[in-house]
């Protein structure tokens, strides 16, 4: 991970952090082994707190070839007492993959507290603008009016969901193996595994072979895509509004910010856009997760060198992008005024759905009503003027709907008088 984007959670994939968890997860196992007079008493002495030099680790590796063996010669040069029944009756992957599954969990756990605040921040901003009307668009152009308090809502609704999904994809990583060779406990009995594990607070694989199965690898990229996929629309979002010819949100922009080189006056959404970025990499990590998968027999090391990329590249992405959406979010500045003109520059043809159905209503062809309205709104868009006062002029509508009629046909208030119920639906269910 390049520093630009690391966080705190980056420590859990430093190499210290990385031989500490060997380190636990071989102290355990041999604690469990002493217990259970497979291996001498003393066995486990001293391991969970042995420093380890990572450069002599590394200088070892380039003779054997072998990070695992290196790890062990490492810690014989170090450790005096018992040591050649360290890693007694273990395969190299009992040890990585239950404490690759170590860090993943304690890694999701980070990211889901992030995730939690986000959760808060969209509640708080969707209540804060449950009274703001502003211009719906579909394609990209005017249709209805919404409230600007739904668009965070529904994206509160999405972060409640992503929250479900990371907590069961720590539940579906959250396990390890000590099963040997080809997973089928030739050395150590399941006993010494279940006992391992529970300590580590993992569950045991019911079926391993070598390694643990790569489906739950990919379970778990899978629930930080869709995280990613969904700040990347609450960016999106914030970056199609904060457009110069719309002006309704603007990013966050410090006071001695600067953005173009070239052109003092611009204020580029950069943060929104670098979370776009940064979506299509986890995207692309979860392709790679799931390539995978499908390994040779009981195991092949095809999956080994992808992973150490993108297993602590996605876990830090995805809590950098949860972290900065949070500060978009905060520092957004929401342009009342200028939401305002826009819902006025529709002319009032949004109102035209309720104008259509209240005529059928008085008995006029659906059809020759849908092109006489089209008609009317076309002409209020190009004579910037109110729908209204066309339809109140209209030769063929006159007598059709009273003066009251058409007020209630044309009120906000009316047209988004059902979204309490869509809040009360939604804040009544705890993320």
């Amino acid at each position: 991970m390049i520093r630009r984007y690391a966080t705190p959670l980056a420590r859990i994939w430093s190499e210290e952090a990385r031989i500490r968890r060997w380190l636990l997860v071989e102290a355990t196992v041999a604690e469990v082994e002493e217990r259970l007079g497979i291996v001498p008493e003393g066995t486990s002495a001293g391991l969970k707190g042995l420093k380890l030099d990572l450069g002599r680790i590394a200088e070892i590796e380039k003779v054997v070839g072998h990070d695992i063996i290196a790890f062990l010669l490492a810690i014989k040069e170090k450790k005096r007492r018992n040591v050649d029944f360290v890693h007694y009756g273990l395969t190299s992957y009992d040890l990585v993959d239950t404490a690759l599954s170590m860090a993943l969990q304690e890694s999701g756990q980070i990211i889901l507290k992030s995730l939690k605040e986000l959760a808060s921040v969209l509640k708080r901003k969707a209540k804060a603008y449950q009274d703001q009307p502003i211009m719906g668009r579909t394609h990209g152009m005017f249709a209805e009016p919404t409230l600007l308090g739904l668009k965070f809502l529904s994206f509160y609704e999405e972060t409640k969901r992503n929250i479900q999904r990371l907590r069961l994809a720590i539940e579906e990583i959250s396990y390890g193996k000590i099963s040997g060779a080809v997973g089928t406990y030739s050395q150590l009995s399941p006993k010494v595994e279940r006992m391992v594990l529970r300590r580590l607070g993992l569950k045991p694989e019911p079926v391993s072979t070598q390694i643990i199965p790569r489906d739950r690898h990919s379970f778990f990229l899978s629930a930080l895509a869709l995280i990613a996929a969904g700040l990347e629309r609450i960016g999106l979002e914030v970056r199609l509004l904060s457009r110069s010819e719309v002006g309704e949100f603007q990013e966050p922009f410090g006071k001695g910010q600067r953005g173009s080189s070239a052109m003092p006056h611009k204020k580029n959404p950069i943060l929104s856009e670098r979370i776009s970025g940064l979506a299509r990499v986890i995207r692309g990590y979860l392709t790679c997760a799931l390539e995978n998968i499908s390994l040779w027999h009981e195991r092949d090391i095809s999956h080994s060198s992808v992973e150490r990329i993108i297993l602590p590249d996605a876990t830090v992405l995805s809590h950098y992008m949860v972290n900065l959406t949070i500060r978009i979010l905060k520092g957004l500045v929401v342009d009342k005024k200028r939401i305002e003109e826009n819902l006025k520059n529709g002319f009032e043809v949004y109102f035209s759905q309720r104008l259509m159905l209240s005529l059928i209503t008085k008995g006029k062809d659906k059809d020759w009503i849908y092109q006489k309205i089209q008609s009317l709104s076309f002409e209020a868009m190009k004579r910037r003027v109110s729908l209204k006062e066309l339809v109140v002029g209209d030769p063929d509508l006159k007598g059709d709907l009273t003066e009251k009629e058409i007020e209630r046909i044309f009120s906000l208030k009316e047209l988004l008088k059902n979204t309490d119920t869509i809040y009360t639906r939604s804040l009544n269910s705890s993320p």
